[in-house]
């Protein structure tokens, strides 16, 4: 091992961040995304490849790092997540090592990605853009005019679920196109609102929670029975938070008037689910945060983070500080 870092990232980075990293340190390129099948190593895979490019920093992003990673004389460990579940922190933190994470890398994408639904849903736009290309303009001998009419989402409430980095990225958004935003989340101060009065005041709600115990479920029957009528519901962060039966019941009793939803419990929804044939709500696969934005954003949090390591100094983004003083 020589006194120049060798780095193995297999997570996608770029621009000008991604440079930078290559000054610092020799880098081994293999992200996870440009294989097919997608590849994602186990630790002990992880560890094998790590011990294989002799590298002392890793960069991941859906790899699993614990156990015989940490055997390893690892300088630093980066996860290009905000919250890096995909790291035993316990177990980083037990061997001295640090790890360095990315907040809020792809808070702006997937608060456009909301936005982007928000509009979709409540002005037909997949409805209307499949009738253009399938020459059913005039379906039935209707006027897309009449048919396709859908109210304006200015001087509408929006109520966040959730006010961390992306609830806060979209809750400026949604001022900017007029509405009046409103949220919940006990964990941050300006969040004022209970989640039974943000639904009851809501002409839409948008969940930005993380998966925890407390949230898993959050939103069920009882809550979809105390939105208000014809409300929009968009989902951005995961599926675990809301009850899809009750969404697909409050969506046929149209007590919920369209819907937004980038994410489904293991990444897939079935091609026969009740949402899929409903024509008020707009589906994507989980791509909120996929912009190339992101990835440069990310490259260059860990960089910069790793050139502070580097130099002695303490990084912006570390999950346990406490082993710079070792």
């Amino acid at each position: 091992m020589t006194s120049r870092p060798r780095a193995l990232v297999t997570a996608p980075l770029r621009g000008p961040g991604f440079a930078k990293l290559q000054q610092l340190a020799d880098v081994v390129y293999d992200p996870w995304l440009d294989k097919s099948p997608l590849r994602i190593y186990s630790a002990e895979q992880l560890a094998e490849r790590i011990a294989a490019e002799s590298a002392n920093i890793v960069v991941v992003e859906s790899d699993s790092v614990g156990g015989p990673v940490f055997e390893l004389d690892l300088t630093a460990v980066a996860s290009t997540r905000g919250d890096p579940n995909n790291v035993d922190v316990a177990g980083a933190t037990a061997a001295g090592i640090p790890v360095l994470n990315t907040p809020a890398r792809n808070a702006d994408a997937v608060a456009e990605m909301t936005i982007a639904l928000l509009l979709a849903a409540t002005r037909h736009l997949v409805v209307a853009d499949a009738d253009v290309r399938g020459g059913n303009i005039f379906r039935d001998g209707s006027l897309p005019y009449q048919r396709l009419r859908g109210w304006e989402i200015a001087g509408l409430t929006a109520g966040l679920v959730g006010l961390g980095a992306v609830g806060r990225a979209t809750a400026w958004r949604l001022r900017g196109l007029g509405l009046r935003v409103v949220a919940h989340d006990p964990y941050q101060d300006d969040a004022q609102h209970t989640l039974a009065d943000l639904l009851a005041i809501s002409d839409v709600v948008s969940l930005h929670a993380p998966v925890t115990e407390d949230t898993v479920g959050m939103i069920g029957a009882e809550q979809f029975a105390a939105m208000r009528e014809g409300v929009v519901f968009l989902n951005t962060a995961r599926a675990q938070l809301h009850d899809t039966d009750a969404l697909v019941a409050a969506l046929r009793a149209g007590k919920v008037a369209a819907a937004g939803l980038d994410h489904f419990v293991g990444e897939w929804l079935p091609t026969d689910h009740p949402l899929t044939a409903m024509p008020n709500v707009v589906l994507t696969p989980h791509i909120g945060g996929a912009t190339w934005n992101t990835e440069a954003r990310q490259a260059q949090m860990v960089a910069d983070d790793l050139e502070a390591l580097l130099s002695g100094t303490a990084p912006d983004h570390i999950v346990n500080p406490e082993v710079l003083g070792r």
